[in-house]
């Protein structure tokens, strides 16, 4: 009886062991996870941006394509997260015929884009080369976070064809300080002066960014996340979905900087 409640202890203590080992791996180096796996080409660049054509899985049912435009401070991949867990594997699934507007990373040359670069420019390209590779008259923009706010930004300068659908999924629309809580105040001129960052940054780094954003929910963010990983390891619970949001969220694009200016008043 000694015997076997030794080696059960022995079996305990390693299993132990080896899940501390692994959150701990994740914490010093990073979430890992294979993500962006829907099949897909390059089919127009302009700068850092690419814009993409997922491979169609079925015969196309929608003559209307649907052209993705993801915010520029973060990932795009997000969109097409894992298998089994993909919006654009979905979409392609359905039959609709797929695109995304990837901006890619800013460099130090490209600190003066604005957002009327990107609105008057980049997307009305994106658009027309979309329409030709669809072969279509029409198009549905469906535009996330920042993304989003650019696509309205669009559809209020250009409205009309070829613009037949405009989505929007958590889209910031209203800046008024009561509104925007926390960033209100954070933002405020009497806290931050743009100008200053972007005179000694350039372009604004991702873990800037990403330091204000997580300090709306600084709870939430810097311990709610890792209490998650730390009860998915100790209980056994499949870890694909939470490392492959992890290693996203972790994953930021640089702000460039008079964006950022423009973005910030």
């Amino acid at each position: 009886m000694a015997t076997t409640n030794t080696t059960s202890s022995a079996v305990d203590i390693e299993s132990m062991s080896s899940k501390y080992a692994k959150g701990m791996r994740i914490i010093l180096e990073g979430a890992k996870s294979d993500t962006g796996k829907t099949p897909k080409e390059v089919i127009w660049t302009k700068n850092k941006a690419k814009l993409y054509r997922y491979e169609p899985t079925l015969e196309k049912r929608f003559p209307v394509p649907i052209l993705l435009i993801y915010a520029l401070i973060n990932r795009s991949y997000v969109l097409d997260l894992m298998p089994g867990n993909s919006l654009v594997e979905y979409l392609t699934h359905k039959g609709f015929d797929v695109y995304l507007l990837d901006w890619g990373t800013p460099g130090e040359e490209d600190k003066h884009l604005t957002f009327d670069n990107y609105v008057l420019d980049y997307i009305p390209r994106a658009v027309k080369k979309v329409l030709s590779s669809s072969h279509a008259q029409d198009i549905t923009l469906l535009g996330f976070c920042m993304g989003g706010t650019m696509t309205a930004m669009y559809a209020s300068l250009f409205p009309g064809k070829p613009l037949k659908n405009l989505i929007l999924l958590t889209a910031p629309t209203d800046f008024t300080p009561e509104t925007i809580g926390l960033y209100g105040l954070m933002t405020s001129e009497k806290y931050l002066n743009p100008d200053l960052l972007v005179d000694a940054f350039g372009n604004i780094p991702a873990d800037l960014v990403d330091t204000g954003n997580r300090l709306v929910k600084p709870v939430t963010n810097y311990v709610g996340t890792y209490v998650t990983m730390w009860d998915r390891i100790m209980h056994d619970k499949p870890m694909q979905t939470w490392l492959a949001m992890n290693k996203w969220v972790n994953d930021g694009v640089p702000f460039a900087g008079d964006t950022f200016t423009q973005w910030i008043r």
